[in-house]
């Protein structure tokens, strides 16, 4: 890694590393311990962060911006895997062994990223071992939600699988509002049908129906308001 690619100017007095699960647990003298470490980068909408096959040997920490995970299908479609956003990380399984990244990760749009070289990240855990202990939190929750897009996709109706993307979004991604929770989606229709292993066309169909039924509006094609959460929740008991 070419370190004069980087600065880490715009985290000054931000405190990046604290935002992240991983460093809840420090104070803030280790917390600025940690910042020294850090190097910088920035991508623009449609980059490349990390290739299909690609060995990396750092934490990737989005400070800024949202990015998608993504293999291709045999087929030749894409299946989205995560949306990362402000400080969700990705990498962390390389830093315990050397293995090809079996996604790719995405900008979905202007992101600036906060970068820990493996070695670095290794003496962290050893020194705070509730890092490490963080590390197998985060990757047991990931194994969940593939777990459960699995059974979504196998068992699911079309109108659970909405449900289920929409609330997910509305838990990280959706603000409150006197109308109901207002939700920028991080995926256009496409996208959230590569998420959910469905067509644009049938998502498109399916939101319509939704916002006739007065569970949620659509505002513009980024946002959703979402009127009647229990309604949602019901429909994929």
């Amino acid at each position: 890694m070419d370190k004069s690619l980087y600065a880490c100017d715009s985290c000054q007095h931000k405190l990046c590393a604290g935002r992240v699960s991983l460093f809840t647990s420090l104070d803030t003298d280790q917390l600025l311990q940690v910042i020294k470490l850090i190097v910088h980068k920035e991508y623009k909408k449609g980059e490349l962060l990390l290739f299909e096959g690609e060995v990396r040997n750092d934490l990737v920490i989005v400070n800024k911006g949202q990015v998608k995970a993504f293999r291709n299908t045999i087929d030749g479609r894409e299946q989205i895997l995560y949306i990362f956003s402000e400080g969700d990380f990705f990498g962390e399984k390389n830093l315990l062994r050397d293995q090809p990244s079996n996604y790719a990760v995405e900008a979905l749009e202007e992101t600036h990223v906060c970068i820990i070289h493996k070695n670095d990240f290794q003496k962290l855990v050893k020194e705070y071992p509730d890092i490490g202990l963080k590390v197998m939190e985060v990757l047991c929750q990931r194994l969940d939600r593939l777990e459960n897009a699995v059974e979504t996709m196998g068992t699911r109706t079309v109108g659970a699988r909405v449900s289920s993307v929409l609330l997910e979004f509305a838990d990280k991604f959706g603000k409150q509002s006197p109308q109901g929770i207002i939700i920028d989606l991080p995926l256009s229709r496409e996208g959230i049908a590569n998420y959910i292993g469905l067509t644009r066309e049938t998502v498109s169909r399916k939101m319509s129906s939704m916002q006739d039924q007065g569970l949620i509006e659509m505002i513009g094609n980024k946002k959703v308001l979402l009127l009647n959460r229990t309604a949602l929740e019901k429909s994929i008991e």
